[in-house]
């Protein structure tokens, strides 16, 4: 049977580079942020349901979407952020559920859903156990700052778009503590493998 973990984090904490291990490891993984691309690339009704919706100059004349223009906006609006969220929401989970269930198909141990918003788009129900990428909200926001060159007030603002990595933490079946250096957190989560009998899979 295979065991499908949800992993996550907050904008910062580090889920990607946890998303690698995982990948080195020969997990697999589904990334929800290549999916959320692939719904709104040309010819996708995900991009046509964002040009119904917030209008064509935010798709250049070659019909792909102005990512940077769309993220400026929902960054500082919340309410069009809300409602990006819920446009895109049913192609994103319909395209999820579809890798996952080819995943099942195949009967692999584990599968991992590296899914950012997964506690805020309710996921929860997909997964068997969820897995944390955690760091303190200071550091996540001294890490936001240097990752994308923002002002304290524009990454607080992306941190308040999310819930707080705190809340998070209290819902988590696994936290992997990402505030010390790359190899500390590989050797969570390697143990972790090793654990549950994943490691070498």
């Amino acid at each position: 049977m295979t065991i499908v973990l949800g992993l996550t984090g907050s904008i910062a904490t580090g889920k990607s580079s946890v998303s690698e291990i995982f990948k080195k490891n020969g997990i697999p993984v589904v990334d929800a942020d290549l999916v959320a691309r692939q719904v709104v690339e040309p010819g996708q009704p995900g991009l046509q349901a964002i040009c119904n919706q917030f209008g064509s100059e935010y798709i250049f004349p070659n019909g792909v979407l102005k990512r940077k223009k769309l993220g400026e906006l929902v960054f500082s609006d919340y309410k069009a952020r809300q409602k990006l969220d819920q446009l895109l929401a049913p192609f994103i989970r319909e395209a999820l559920e579809k890798e996952r269930a080819r995943y099942l198909d195949q009967g692999v141990a584990l599968l991992v859903l590296d899914i950012p918003l997964l506690y805020e788009a309710e996921y929860q129900n997909l997964c068997q156990a969820i897995m944390l990428v955690y760091v303190p909200e200071n550091l996540q926001l001294e890490r936001l700052m240097a990752r994308d060159h923002l002002r304290p007030n524009e990454a607080f603002d992306r941190m308040q778009s999310q819930i707080s990595i705190e809340r998070k933490l209290n819902w988590a079946d696994i936290v992997i503590d990402n505030s010390g250096s790359p190899a500390e957190t590989e050797q969570q989560v390697e143990a972790w493998l090793a654990i549950s009998g994943y490691l070498g899979h």
